[in-house]
């Protein structure tokens, strides 16, 4: 195949349906300072460096209105700090109940690897917070052949290039058209591009739909189709070179696209 590597983002694309864990730590850290962030906000940063998040949302209009409100003064980074504690807190001690893959991950993995392809990973979360992510996926079946974090390249998490680039140095892949990126956020769409490679979105599960699998199933055949739609057009319009329904959809996308 012209692919040679695949990086694969982990909540919301490999484990965790629906991207819940981070999403709950940021609304306790926030309501911790007196602001209740809507899911909306909380989501529309997701993928990122969570400090990065943090910052992304203390910009917002109505957030950063509501803050100078209640304490009189630009958040600072002392804030950032502060906010990032209480969220830090609150997912690690939560983490390990939303490390388990997705449906058809496992599967997938091992088709892609019968195709003769390597699985990197790229993430939001820091090694710190991976390293409960990763073993629990391990457990269950789950495991790339590599995984960077914002850590391992300075900090630079997404949407910089720099965790696709140190996967493919592991790897030694030499070029960034033997790489395919696949990612649930806009962060992971922009990491992607950024680097220069094909770069995928997944809709069932992911952040951008934002729904448990239960609540995703429940719904009428005709809100389904609306709402995958609707993300569908958001990660094209973010430059993404193809929508995945779900993962399992991946080994064939990638042999049509190799033809």
């Amino acid at each position: 195949m012209k692919t040679k590597l695949i990086i694969l983002d982990w909540a919301g694309t490999t484990v965790d349906y629906g991207c819940f864990a981070p999403v709950n730590a940021f609304a306790l850290a926030f309501k911790t300072c007196g602001i209740d962030a809507s899911v909306d906000e909380i989501r529309a940063p997701m993928g990122m460096l969570k400090r990065d998040h943090i910052r992304t949302m203390l910009e917002m209009k109505r957030i950063h209105d509501l803050w100078a409100g209640l304490y009189g003064t630009e958040p600072d980074e002392d804030d950032v700090d502060r906010i990032y504690g209480v969220f830090e807190e609150s997912l690690m001690e939560s983490l390990a109940n939303y490390a388990a893959p997705k449906s058809g991950t496992v599967e997938t993995a091992a088709r892609l690897r019968k195709m003769g392809l390597a699985i990197g990973s790229t993430t939001g979360y820091t090694d710190k917070m991976m390293k409960v992510v990763a073993q629990k996926a391990a457990e269950q079946g789950y495991a790339p052949d590599a995984c960077f974090t914002p850590d391992s390249v300075g900090g630079l998490g997404r949407p910089y290039p720099y965790m696709i680039y140190a996967n493919m140095q592991k790897m030694r892949i030499d070029s960034v058209y033997s790489v395919v990126k696949v990612g649930d956020t806009l962060a992971d769409i922009k990491e992607g591009k950024n680097a220069g490679v094909k770069t995928l979105g997944v809709i069932e599960g992911s952040s951008a739909l934002g729904l448990c699998q239960a609540e995703f199933e429940a719904l009428p055949a005709e809100e389904k189709s609306t709402l995958t739609d609707k993300v569908r057009k958001m990660y094209l319009a973010a430059g993404a070179d193809g929508v995945l329904y779900n993962l399992a959809e991946l080994p064939g996308w990638l042999e049509a696209a190799d033809e």
